[in-house]
């Protein structure tokens, strides 16, 4: 991988300058494991009719970053990955409102069908796209935001019983199981149906893992190798619970089916591709129960922008944390070193897995 280059740019104006006609990115040109990253000099990327260009501080990993740059050639011949991240708005497209320049934001779904990821010191988005953040949140917690936090918003809004919008409130009453508690959208679930006052129950596979679902604000955390999870959970919420945000539901699906209430949705937002799941009929026809798959790339665009202001009202409204003591540990990767990020995340590392770019 070539070496960063020393100088960081200033910006004038809105344009960058002090790297002549280039500033650094990560490319990718062809589907493989993370050695096909690699840094370059590239344009400066010019925001479109509609669009915003985003100075970058911070870019979040995902397991879809990872998945997507092994399983998928770029579409345009090359391809900046990352899709979530924080930095500063610096330039607008035609029909953008100017006060946006100055701005501090975090973008998400920056990488899906368009070459500018955020493994970049700029990115182009669609305005809608690149989120006020305001003055007090930090940028790390902005590029954490994105894909866990919209993909939790989906799992948590799917059941009848449910609201579809999240608020202080909004699920007293209810109890919602996470499956996986400790894991970055598990960690954005818990936090979110927290503040939204629900009853949350966390899966975890360890006694570290509980402590940090415990910090994310799990009100019960059931460590599933030493206890029976049907039992423990029947105990919380004898009628089952409301809600269920599944990581695994090829292992769990039977466990699933016991748990979820009437009217309940079981919500299925991971998988490998190849794995399959069992799931007894009658018995979820009896409870009229639904299993949701969640992929926020191509669900419905008003549930999308419905998770995307309802995640902004909880970080404005101080409820969303990172950080070991909101039980989701950072770990931070220089630009150059992308292709470590992706390893950490596809090697499975516990907590959120950040690219500092201004590094």
């Amino acid at each position: 991988m070539a070496p960063s280059v020393p100088v960081r740019p200033e910006v004038t104006d809105g344009a960058p300058v002090g790297y002549g006609e280039g500033v650094r990115a990560i490319v990718y040109t062809e589907k493989g494991d993370p050695d096909v990253l690699r840094l370059v000099d590239r344009p400066v990327p010019e925001p479109g009719p509609g669009e915003v260009r985003v100075r970058l501080a911070w870019s979040g990993v995902n397991p879809t970053d990872w998945k997507s740059r092994r399983t998928t050639p770029p579409p345009s011949g090359e391809q900046v990955p990352n899709q979530d991240g924080a930095g500063t708005v610096d330039a607008v497209g035609q029909g953008v409102d100017r006060v946006l320049v100055g701005e501090r934001v975090w973008v998400w779904e920056a990488a899906w069908q368009r070459p500018h990821g955020t493994a970049a010191e700029y990115t182009v988005v669609p305005a809608r796209q690149a989120v006020l953040l305001g003055a007090a949140p930090s940028l790390e917690l902005g590029a954490a935001l994105g894909i866990p936090f919209l993909t939790a918003h989906r799992c948590l809004t799917v059941a009848e019983p449910l609201p579809d919008r999240l608020g202080p409130g909004s699920l007293t009453g209810h109890t919602v199981l996470v499956q996986g508690g400790a894991g970055a959208v598990g960690n954005a679930a818990v936090q979110l149906a927290r503040w939204a006052d629900a009853t949350v129950v966390a899966t975890v596979s360890s006694p570290q893992k509980a402590q940090l679902a415990a910090a994310a604000g799990a009100s019960h955390v059931v460590d599933y190798r030493q206890q029976d999870v049907v039992r423990e959970v029947r105990k919380i919420s004898p009628d089952g619970v409301d809600a269920i945000v599944e990581v695994s539901a090829a292992t769990n699906a039977a466990v699933d089916a016991q748990l979820v209430a009437p009217h309940g949705a079981v919500a299925v937002y991971a998988g490998t591709g190849e794995e399959t799941m069992t799931v007894p009929v009658r018995a979820q026809m009896t409870a009229n129960a639904r299993w949701q798959f969640v992929l926020v790339y191509t669900e419905p665009e008003r549930a999308k922008a419905i998770g995307v202001e309802d995640v902004n009202a909880a970080v404005l409204d101080g409820a969303v944390r990172v950080g070991e003591d909101a039980g989701l540990p950072l770990h931070v990767f220089p630009l150059a070193e992308t292709a470590q990020a992706h390893r950490a995340v596809e090697d499975g590392a516990v907590g959120k897995v950040l690219i500092d770019v201004t590094a």
